[in-house]
């Protein structure tokens, strides 16, 4: 097992930073460029909904927590914002609780189709945590079978 703990501050720039650092501890489990590809994505929308929606342009931290065994990466991204009031209704497509900032609502439905596993904790005031897996390789082509 390898594992890795990232803390930055929620700003607009260290979403590259936090994509290009789980793509880099990811390249030793042989992912495909999609499969890496996927991993970037869902981890940029994981770290800008922290920024966008968690802080809401305050100060605070965002922490992402990467472990990688037997072919699978799991990504953890924290923050200790506003929370999400309702959850349920948060997970639904295109729904947004920022219309006129042309957000499209999808985050969470991206970071769920391009992972192989996804759930999200979330308490109001308290902040979010996003948890996601993506499987590589053969332990991809053994779960899909």
């Amino acid at each position: 097992m390898n594992e890795m703990i990232l803390k930055f501050p929620a700003r607009s720039e260290n979403e590259i930073f936090a994509r290009n650092a789980v793509a880099a501890f990811a390249l030793p489990l042989n992912p495909s460029l999609s499969e890496l590809s996927d991993v970037k994505t869902a981890v940029s929308e994981a770290v800008t909904n922290c920024i966008v929606h968690g802080y809401r342009g305050r100060d605070g931290w965002i922490t992402v927590h990467c472990r990688s065994e037997g072919g699978r990466l799991d990504v953890e991204v924290v923050d200790e914002g506003r929370g999400i009031h309702d959850l349920e209704r948060a997970l639904q497509p295109f729904f947004t609780t920022l219309p006129g900032e042309e957000r499209s609502g999808m985050g969470f439905t991206i970071m769920q189709t391009f992972m192989t596993d996804f759930s999200v904790e979330s308490e109001e005031g308290s902040g979010t945590k996003v948890r996601m897996s993506k499987d590589f390789g053969q332990k991809a082509e053994r779960n899909a079978g």
